[in-house]
């Protein structure tokens, strides 16, 4: 990933962090911020329910249209993930360097080494 596409999590949790406590009339952030945590929890599993579709639609279908419409689903899946983590202090970045931590493991060799 290019610094520049990296950067986007910084912006995005500056982003979120200028709109905590901000009119909820005017922004959307603010507005699932100041109904934290259920309207941005909501909109993960609303947004999530929409990916899965747009993957059950792109299957066998050899269209961009079908491949963008997952791409873009995702990204509103990660934008609200996004939001709900800058409740709890953390970031993208956070969640990437677990991802880099994990990197190279087994995923059942991972799953066991979570604390019970």
């Amino acid at each position: 990933m290019s610094a520049e596409k990296a950067a986007v999590f910084e912006r995005l949790a500056q982003t979120f962090a200028s709109r905590a406590g901000a009119d909820p009339a005017a922004s959307y952030v603010a507005k699932l911020l100041a109904k934290a945590p259920d309207a941005a929890l909501k909109k993960v599993g609303e947004e999530t329910a929409e990916f899965i579709m747009a993957c059950k639609d792109c299957e066998g279908a050899a269209s961009d249209h079908s491949r963008a419409k997952v791409i873009s689903e995702a990204a509103d899946v990660w934008f609200h993930m996004l939001v709900a983590l800058s409740r709890y202090d953390a970031s993208g970045d956070d969640v990437v360097a677990e991802l880099a931590r994990r990197e190279g493991m087994s995923g059942i060799e991972e799953k066991a080494a979570r604390p019970k």
